[in-house]
């Protein structure tokens, strides 16, 4: 009955909706001052301006951690090969047969005619400059002498392709002696660490790289990739440039004629044409050679003739060296046997009668070669299923084979009754 009582209202008691009334009305909030509402503004700018300046840190922080776990797929390096000097002539001789003739009326040279000569010739260097690097070997101990002159150990490299991620610089290998760190150093002369990607002391050329996402937008606009030109065009009398390290000191510049394209320069499993000039240079100059359209047709290296210590610049023919600077651009070790040798003659077929292919001169001491017996005096006639007639052919073959695998060399060797069939399998090396 109590819990009943409690219940029904009395007189006294006023109903519980009437009681409670005051909680239904609405608290209006204290209005904000136009102070408060200024401090707020600032209050949240600077919290936004902090926010702001976290995300940007952040970014750079994690840009080059992004940029090498998503990168992409390395792109394949291909150098289009060379057309033979007998189809330029007759693609020229066909262009100049429909072209009209020009009956212009000669001018009188001047001297400003040579100033004007002078500064094209300068701007067709400044272009052809993009496309080349400084690589400077990284010493811990400090060059004094680099320091008082600003004249640094270093290399003329030759930025030869972009494969997506990296800028891949090709350059005498004479920087990578004594030394396990690199930089390059670009026409804009910002200079960037530099990574050795491949390197053959065989041929004496070096493979840098400089990773994409190091390299700062205003490099980009100061250089280039260089266009490798076709050497096999080049004739005596042609006007080049010679730009790089060739007098001692980076950004040397110099212009001359190429005086002889006739010799060659001869190393193991292959040979390579020779483009000799009348520029001066040091004796461990390097350097690349241009053509006047800003083509590089040569690389200029101590190691060309060096037994000859002339001074004056050869470089090697660009078009001989397309095909290693492929394999090594795509990372890759160039091939190795270790023959040195030249080709069999039609004279000495005659009066020796030795067969075709390519006679053995020597032989490099622990290479492949010397470890599958192959000798002084033997005639290499196949490498695998290619047939050798020539060098030029035999180092194909060679630089057809992959490093690390087995090939079959197949050859004649002289013996008391005549040549007879001799094979060797050799495991192919590189001399890196």
């Amino acid at each position: 009955m109590a819990d009943n009582k409690d219940q029904i209202p009395g007189p006294d008691r006023e109903p519980e909706e009437k009681k409670y009334s005051f909680l239904q009305e609405t608290i209006k909030p204290k209005p904000i001052s136009r102070q408060q509402l200024v401090r707020q503004l600032v209050r949240i700018a600077i919290y936004g301006v902090i926010l702001g300046v976290f995300a940007c840190l952040g970014f750079f922080a994690l840009k080059p951690w992004v940029q090498d776990k998503f990168r992409g797929d390395l792109e394949t390096v291909t150098i289009p090969e060379d057309e033979d000097p007998d189809e330029a002539e007759e693609r020229d001789g066909t262009e100049e047969d429909g072209a009209e003739e020009q009956t212009d009326t000669e001018q009188p040279l001047t001297a400003e005619s040579y100033e004007q000569i002078m500064a094209s010739m300068n701007e067709r260097a400044a272009e052809a400059k993009k496309g080349i690097v400084s690589v400077e070997a990284v010493s811990e101990q400090t060059d004094w002498d680099a320091e008082m002159t600003g004249i640094k150990r270093s290399a003329t490299g030759v930025i030869t392709a972009d494969n997506g991620q990296e800028l891949l610089i090709m350059a005498d290998n004479s920087i990578c002696a004594d030394a396990s760190k690199w930089t390059v150093t670009f026409d804009d002369g910002k200079t960037y660490d530099a990574a050795l990607k491949r390197q053959d002391r065989n041929t004496g050329l070096a493979m840098f790289c400089v990773a994409r996402g190091n390299i700062e937008d205003t490099t980009w606009d100061a250089v280039k990739v260089s266009v490798l030109g076709n050497s096999n065009l080049v004739k005596q009398g042609d006007v080049v440039m010679a730009l790089g390290n060739m007098f001692g000191y980076p950004e040397g510049m110099s212009y001359g004629v190429v005086s002889s394209t006739e010799y060659k320069a001869a190393f193991y499993d292959g040979e390579c044409d020779v483009l000799a000039t009348d520029i001066a240079t040091e004796v461990e100059g390097t350097g690349v050679l241009f053509n006047l359209t800003g083509e590089v047709i040569g690389l200029i290296s101590p190691s060309v003739w060096k037994d000859n210590e002339n001074n004056v610049v050869n470089a090697y023919a660009i078009s001989d060296l397309k095909s290693v600077i492929e394999i090594m651009a795509n990372g890759e070790s160039v091939p190795y046997i270790g023959i040195y040798g030249t080709t069999v003659t039609s004279e000495l077929k005659e009066k020796q009668g030795m067969p075709a292919g390519i006679y053995v001169v020597d032989v490099d001491p622990d290479s492949p070669a010397m470890e599958a017996g192959i000798q002084s005096g033997d005639i290499i006639c196949q490498v695998g299923d290619e047939s050798v007639s020539s060098i030029v052919t035999y180092q194909s073959a060679v630089l057809a084979t992959k490093s690390g695998r087995q090939v079959v060399v197949k050859g004649m060797r002289l013996g008391a009754d005549g040549y007879v069939d001799v094979k060797f399998t050799v495991t192919v090396g590189s001399k890196e």
